[in-house]
């Protein structure tokens, strides 16, 4: 009978054997396609510091609604109102509008590394960057909303493309320092084609804060270079609203218009048809868009 010693001897020679053999079948090249695959760098788009750039489809849904705080609803495969073109299905808890402040800050930090790649930061630090206190309890809401998006599948389709999977890949925290690191999904890029996302003015974003609709609708209709009529109705259904009477609705609605006007100078107007009427003057880009659009049509 062979010593445990003889054993451990004949196991090693037969996985260096094998080691051997695999490193003889290897293929001698890589080819320039398996090179130019593994050399790929995935990024999103560049924006400045003052805004923060965020898919169209998003800003155009009922996916972060405009709700109250409070206890959340787990929904399995809901399709959530969005504009004609857009599909958007959730699952997971349901998300507001400071979840989407937390979303975008992670976008915001992800853009200037590849995406898939771990970005670190202090839960100090992102609270500071969304102008939120530094609080114990801020720091175990940041968790929970974390947590909120990293259960959050999703299913958005624009009609020429479809991004599935969880809104912040992965994440990981260090207990003894409290440094975060989050993990973007690289597929996410497709949502941020060509003019499929916007700039968000940050500083006007954050002015609205704890007013849900004013923030909803400041996000929905930045989208929009030349805004069109829009029943009541339809901004209901599409901003998630939790109001049940539409005279209650129409009357939100109404102050939150008013304090984008204050805001932004965006002006506004809801017709004897139930239309709302909102004019504003295209960003630098939408504009540019415009142009664009213009000459392509002449």
């Amino acid at each position: 009978m062979a010593s445990p010693a003889d054993m451990i001897a004949r196991l090693m020679a037969e996985q260096m054997n094998k080691s051997a053999e695999q490193a003889d079948n290897a293929p001698e090249t890589v080819t320039s396609d398996q090179a130019e695959q593994s050399a790929e760098v995935i990024r999103l788009p560049v924006w400045p510091e003052s805004v923060r750039g965020m898919p169209n489809t998003v800003l155009r849904s009922a996916l972060f609604g405009a709700i109250r705080r409070g206890p959340r609803k787990y929904q399995d495969r809901v399709e959530k109102a969005c504009l004609n073109g857009i599909r958007l299905i959730h699952s997971g808890p349901t998300l507001d509008q400071a979840d989407l402040d937390v979303w975008q800050q992670c976008l915001h930090l992800a853009k200037d590394n590849a995406l898939g790649s771990y970005i670190e930061f202090s839960a100090h630090s992102f609270l500071k960057g969304i102008q939120r206190s530094t609080g114990k309890s801020q720091h175990e809401w940041l968790k929970g909303s974390f947590m909120r998006l990293a259960g959050s599948v999703v299913e958005i389709s624009d009609g020429t493309s479809t991004y599935f999977g969880p809104l912040i890949h992965h994440g990981k925290r260090n207990e003894d320092t409290g440094l975060y690191g989050i993990e973007i999904n690289p597929a996410m890029a497709i949502l941020f084609n060509d003019t499929s996302w916007t700039q968000l003015e940050f500083d006007q974003r954050m002015a609205l804060k704890r007013q849900p609709l004013a923030q909803w609708l400041h996000g929905f209709y930045s989208t929009h270079a030349q805004p069109y009529p829009i029943k009541v109705s339809t901004l209901h259904e599409l901003c998630g609203s939790e109001t049940q009477q539409m005279y209650h609705f129409r009357s939100e609605l109404k102050k939150a218009l008013g304090v984008l006007h204050e805001l932004s100078d965006w002006e506004w107007q809801i017709d004897d048809k139930d239309l709302v009427h909102i004019k504003k003057t295209p960003s630098a880009s939408q504009q540019r868009h415009l142009t664009k659009k213009g000459e392509s049509t002449s």
